[in-house]
């Protein structure tokens, strides 16, 4: 789905944001990109909508150089959902939602039609559509980020560190919800996030990346604890933390494994393995 070939970015100042990234992000799944302040995680997924140019290399969606496409074409078929979810503050919530759909061509009747099922998708009640964002709560307003994100049914949706602002138990309901969405949808997901907790919640697939834009691993949330590449990725993720001791419980005949605080990080396959 999304393809990184040997991109860089050097900001003007010499600054080397991201360095020499090769990654295969792959389509219907949710792929997280891992790290501190500084290590290039937001720069490298604002490349993909061409809200950063790379100084060299290329990023393809599905198979397409995005250096190519129509910036605004490109930005309107990619969801894209930031902290507090970047909503118009002078619209109210039913508008918010079909802004994009709206300047696409879609009739008014039908957007409006269309952002009242995201509503209900999103788990919000659609008497909330007349409300300005100021009238929303804070899980509120990212779930009518996430619901405008999907207005024109992308294939591709980006997230940059949304739930970081929120208190610990609206994050939790929004983190699994958003894992809810994700499989029933089949959307693809590239998720930013500096939380390992969150990143081996949500995803599939980690990218741990290391101050100054390299990545230092990519892995499940299981190979990452269990066989991380050095003592960097072990340090960062907690590999050897008490916390990281993985144990299955059975839930719904499944096998979900889970680490000491209670957190799932996916289920067992026939095989006994993480997926």
């Amino acid at each position: 789905m999304i393809t990184f070939e040997d991109v860089r970015k050097v900001w003007p100042d010499g600054t080397v944001a991201v360095d020499g990234v090769g990654l295969e992000v792959p389509g219907g799944s949710t792929t997280v990109l891992l790290g501190t302040s500084g290590s290039g995680k937001t720069t490298l997924m604002r490349m993909v909508n061409r809200m950063v140019t790379p100084t060299s290399g290329r990023v393809l969606v599905d198979g397409q150089d995005v250096a190519r496409a129509d910036p605004v074409r490109l930005r309107r078929s990619i969801g894209y959902v930031l902290q507090e979810g970047g909503l118009f503050p002078h619209q109210r919530v039913l508008d918010n939602i079909t802004t994009v759909p709206i300047l696409d061509g879609v009739p008014r009747a039908r957007a409006r039609e269309r952002a009242l099922e995201l509503l209900d998708l999103v788990g919000l009640e659609r008497d909330l559509a007349t409300r300005f964002p100021a009238q929303l709560s804070g899980g509120q307003r990212q779930r009518v980020g996430v619901a405008r994100a999907l207005a024109n049914e992308p294939r591709l949706l980006l997230m940059d560190e949304p739930f970081g602002a929120l208190d610990p138990l609206v994050r939790s309901d929004l983190q699994m919800e958003l894992r809810d969405l994700q499989q029933r949808l089949g959307t693809t997901i590239l998720f930013v996030t500096h939380d390992v907790d969150e990143a081996f919640l949500l995803g599939d697939e980690v990218v741990v990346m290391r101050s100054g834009g390299t990545i230092a691993q990519v892995g499940t949330p299981g190979q990452l604890l269990s066989d991380p590449a050095d003592d960097f990725v072990a340090d960062f993720v907690g590999a050897s933390a008490a916390r990281r001791t993985l144990t299955t419980v059975d839930r719904n005949g499944q096998r979900l494994v889970v680490d000491a605080t209670g957190r799932p990080l996916g289920t067992l396959d026939e095989a006994g393995r993480l997926p």
